[in-house]
């Protein structure tokens, strides 16, 4: 059993993210599931509630900090389309895509969303 549940995501301004998750968070797989006033969520694969999904919702004391979430690409050129929406989307590259020496063909990009939140996408083969 994968026991990953979901991530409950902050934001400090859903006018700004939401727009950007909108198209990354289809990008990597998630379909939107279920939208309300004070809650967005992309479910992965599957129907919720046993998928992995985001939970997204505006915080406006929410600052963001070094946590980062990561997620597999399935090729180095998918690693460049999502950094290329990333930037088209409105976020902004940390890092990459490039290869990175956490081992020899460890290919990433190291972004953060509208509001600062860390992310990476990631492609290796070991």
């Amino acid at each position: 059993m994968n026991r990953f549940s979901h991530i409950d995501l902050r934001v400090n301004s859903l006018e700004q993210a939401l727009p950007f998750y909108e198209r990354l968070l289809p990008a990597l797989g998630f379909t939107r599931a279920y939208h309300s006033a004070d809650w967005n969520v992309f479910a992965g694969e599957g129907e919720l509630p046993s998928v992995p999904y985001f939970a997204i919702t505006e915080d406006a004391a929410h600052r963001p900090c070094a946590n980062l979430v990561g997620f597999w690409a399935n090729d180095r050129e998918e690693v460049d389309r999502i950094a290329a929406l990333v930037r088209e989307a409105g976020g902004k590259l940390s890092d990459g895509p490039r290869l990175f020496p956490i081992s020899p063909t460890y290919y990433a990009v190291y972004f953060e969303d509208p509001c600062g939140n860390k992310y990476e996408v990631v492609h290796r083969l070991n």
